[in-house]
């Protein structure tokens, strides 16, 4: 199991990690997550989840605004779990995933191990 797995698994169950995985792959990694919520007006919020220093909450409804109804009802189904859960379990998991994954600061380079966090 890798960090991210660990992560996650622990926080909000076993079943959510495919889900962070397929969301980190269809949108390019960490910077393709960063750029969904930059592009819904929530560039502050997701800043602070990459620099040092506490997360910026953000709500279900952020997570379907940033990702679309569509991909959160598709990600739900194969997660066995409904689309409000999937929602609100992505807007806990997600700060801490993208601040797990840039420890120092900054977003990793681009197609750089997405499950696997750089060395602090």
């Amino acid at each position: 199991m890798g960090f991210l797995d660990g992560m996650i698994g622990g926080m909000v169950g076993a079943a959510l990690v495919p889900v962070v995985n397929n969301l980190l792959q269809q949108h390019g990694g960490v910077q393709g997550i960063v750029n969904q919520f930059e592009m819904q007006g929530l560039g502050s919020t997701v800043n602070s989840w990459v620099q040092n220093g506490p997360n910026q909450p953000i709500t279900a409804a952020h997570v379907n605004q940033a990702f679309g109804e569509q991909t959160i009802a598709q990600l739900a189904a194969k997660a066995g779990m409904s689309p409000a859960e999937l929602s609100a379990k992505l807007a806990q998991v997600l700060p801490h995933t993208v601040d797990a994954l840039t420890p120092n600061g900054t977003l990793p380079p681009a197609g750089a191990n997405m499950g696997t966090p750089p060395p602090r």
